[in-house]
């Protein structure tokens, strides 16, 4: 296990490193000390409140810098008694820091919450063994509950109590406050048995505190008023041949719901929008558009405006190239042009007969693959929900067309927002498609009044069905999950709830609850793991994976293992240390022999990181196509985040390329 210092603050901003320059003091060793038994790998901290930047290492030694900003990482060149010389870059030193006021932390990985979508509040325990046992324990879930119970009683607990704090109960961390859980070591003990894997972190919320609340001012991600919470519907529909039946049903389920929502006390409180998609117009001018806009958000008092665009809606006049449509375009101009901003509960519901155009595919006009596109909207807090219809004519695309709804759609409880309809006549998937609508629709509506009233409803208890539910029962399902889930995080942003503050604590990567109740189960993540990058390092990235993949695709029929080891190689790097990709973006460790230690004891991989040389040998031809769209597709999503204004965390930072992202490891190739 990778070890980790004892400290008792606060941290701040994580890889602030390329936006903080020393007051540089007389340098003495050329590189940073390697980490023991590597070459490669660089020592490096993080600092606590406090911390000054000395001329040398003795105790009288002026101070040439008063300040510097907590959570800053930089790399030890030497240690001296009481204090280490450490410098914010890899090419050179610039002065001594306490060893007191510094955590030392082998690799830029940090753990995000997961939407609570029916798992339990994470339990951060005082050390390794308090939380084995738990895990070893008899009655774990008796031994849970009494623990949530002890936290949740505000009493004083005895100094050895095993846990030390809990994820906020009642809401979600608020969206303002920006929290990081740097990895700091691992245990796999149970981890491939259906159990979980036992993490060392630290949590830190940079929105606490005087130096924090200053650097939050620069910038990053916006919440939704908390004053109100509004709910946004926006229906996606399918509008090419075949789509009739379910654009004209769309206009009387809307129309339906607008009369119920004329008797309720919360008419204002939530609203309709429509988008519609077809494909490729450059290989079908005919079709018209590619996604369009119908009508923004409308509520009860401007329902006509809505109805009369929809009365205009009508179904393609000819066929598109393809039996797959431009589905992700749909999704995407409902999450760019769409009001969004207004609501803080965030419902899509697209329906289609067809699959989507994929990462890869030349008449994709998003680029995105289902597992980008996902992260999109996650990143927008919109929960989609995909109605599936299956009717004969699309039989031979439909297992395609459903993994790729499912992925799109996947829950953090593993389950997906996914309904399949069962069209085998044009009326029967209509009426199917309604009865599914309605139910989702009216079961947002619940929510919302639940809200409205302070009132949080609890937790879905329709759970991975034995028996394959109704659309309607599915409807209802994921109404509860991500309305319990929405409501969280509306309550959070309104009580400015925070992660707990913990110098250094253990967690579990899964719900114990959900492992106690069902232990043959696959885990439920209450964490996943993902890698803080500066938009230059991201930049980086980006280049670098073009210049893998410009004539490529050859390559990867012939085999190519180079390019392999290129593309590990960078993945590798920037789960370590982005700073080093970031300064030698050109550097392939493959060839210098150094991948592997570069990958040794990392906590978590990427999906090309957890890759064999013989597996990638063994990849089919068609395997090897779809690796390639998978690039892609990553490449599409660097896009999208260089263009996200409102998610880039700034700290202070004045160089735009100093902001940082928190990009989930399944981003990364």
């Amino acid at each position: 296990m990778m070890k980790s210092s004892r400290f008792r603050a606060l941290l701040f901003p994580l890889l602030l490193a390329a936006a903080f320059s020393f007051t540089a003091a007389p340098c003495g060793a050329a590189q940073p000390l390697l980490q023991e038994g590597k070459k490669s790998v660089f020592q490096r901290v993080v600092t606590h409140p406090g911390a000054k930047l000395y001329a040398g290492p003795e105790a009288g030694a002026a101070a040439v810098r008063e300040s510097i900003p907590t959570f800053t990482a930089l790399y030890i060149y030497d240690r001296q008694g009481d204090r280490l010389q450490v410098g914010a870059g890899s090419d050179k030193a610039d002065g001594w820091i306490d060893k007191a006021l510094v955590t030392e932390w082998p690799q830029a990985i940090t753990m995000v919450l997961t939407d609570r979508t029916g798992r339990e509040p994470v339990l951060f325990f005082r050390n390794h063994d308090g939380l084995e046992q738990a895990c070893r324990a008899d009655d774990l879930k008796g031994l849970l509950a009494g623990y949530r119970k002890e936290l949740a009683s505000g009493k004083e607990l005895p100094a050895d109590y095993p846990v030390i704090a809990t994820e906020p109960a009642a809401s979600a961390v608020a969206e303002k406050n920006f929290y990081l859980l740097p990895v700091l070591s691992i245990d796999d003990q149970f981890y491939g048995q259906h159990g979980p894997r036992l993490i060392e972190v630290a949590s830190i919320d940079p929105g606490i505190g005087e130096a924090g609340a200053e650097a939050n001012a620069g910038g990053g991600a916006k919440s939704p008023a908390a004053a109100d919470f509004r709910t946004g519907f926006a229906f996606v529909i399918d509008t090419t041949i075949s789509m009739k039946p379910y654009i004209d049903e769309t206009l009387r389920l809307v129309q339906g719901l607008y009369d119920e929502l004329e008797k309720s006390p919360y008419a204002d409180k939530m609203a309709f929008a429509v988008v519609a998609f077809r494909s490729s117009t450059k290989r079908t001018p005919g079709l018209g558009y590619t996604a369009k806009i119908i009508c923004d958000f409308t509520s009860v008092k401007d329902r006509k405006r809505l109805e009369e665009a929809l009365k205009q809606v009508d179904e393609a006049t000819v066929s598109s190239h393809g039996i797959n449509e431009d589905a992700f375009a749909g999704v995407k101009a409902a999450v760019d042009g769409l009001s969004w901003q207004d609501y803080g509960s965030r419902v899509m519901l697209m329906i289609t007969d067809a699959g989507p155009l994929g990462a890869g595919d030349p008449d994709s006009s998003t680029g995105f693959s289902p597992e980008g596109l996902a992260d999109y909207l996650k990143t927008n807090r919109i929960y989609l929900t995909a109605l599936h219809v299956k009717n004969p004519r699309t039989a031979q695309n439909q297992p395609y067309a459903a993994e790729a709804y499912r992925t799109l759609t996947r829950q953090s409880d593993n389950q997906a927002s996914y309904i399949p309809i069962d069209a085998a006549t044009p009326a029967k998937g209509a009426k199917a498609f309604e009865s599914a609508a309605r139910v989702l629709a009216q079961s947002y509506g619940k929510v919302l009044a639940a809200t409205a009233e302070g009132k949080l409803l609890a937790p879905s208890r329709i759970s991975a069905p034995k028996a394959k539910l109704s659309p309607e029962e599915e409807a209802r399902r994921i109404a509860e999950s991500t309305g319990y889930a929405m409501q969280l995080q509306f309550f959070g942003n309104r009580k400015g709830s925070t992660a707990p503050q913990v110098v250094d604590a253990w967690i579990a990567d899964a719900d114990l609850a959900k492992l106690a109740a069902n232990p043959g189960d696959a885990p439920v993540l209450a964490v996943e793991p993902a890698v803080l990058l500066t938009k230059g390092q991201l930049s980086n990235l980006y280049k670098q994976l073009k210049l893998l993949l410009a004539g490529s695709e050859q390559a990867f029929l012939n085999g190519d293992a180079d390019l392999f080891g290129q593309i590990l190689s960078a993945a590798a790097q920037m789960s370590r240390d982005p700073n080093q990709f970031s300064l030698h973006p050109d550097r392939n460790l493959a060839e210098n022999g150094l991948l592997d230690e570069v990958l040794a004891d990392l906590p978590y991989k990427s999906v090309i990181g957890s890759m064999t040389r013989k597996d990638w040998e063994d990849m089919s031809t068609g395997q090897r196509d779809a690796f390639v769209r998978r690039i892609k597709g990553l490449l599409a999503r660097y896009e999208a985040y260089d263009k996200d204004a409102s998610h880039w965390e700034s700290f202070g930072a004045t160089n735009p390329n100093d902001r940082v992202y928190r990009v989930p490891l399944s981003m990364l190739p």
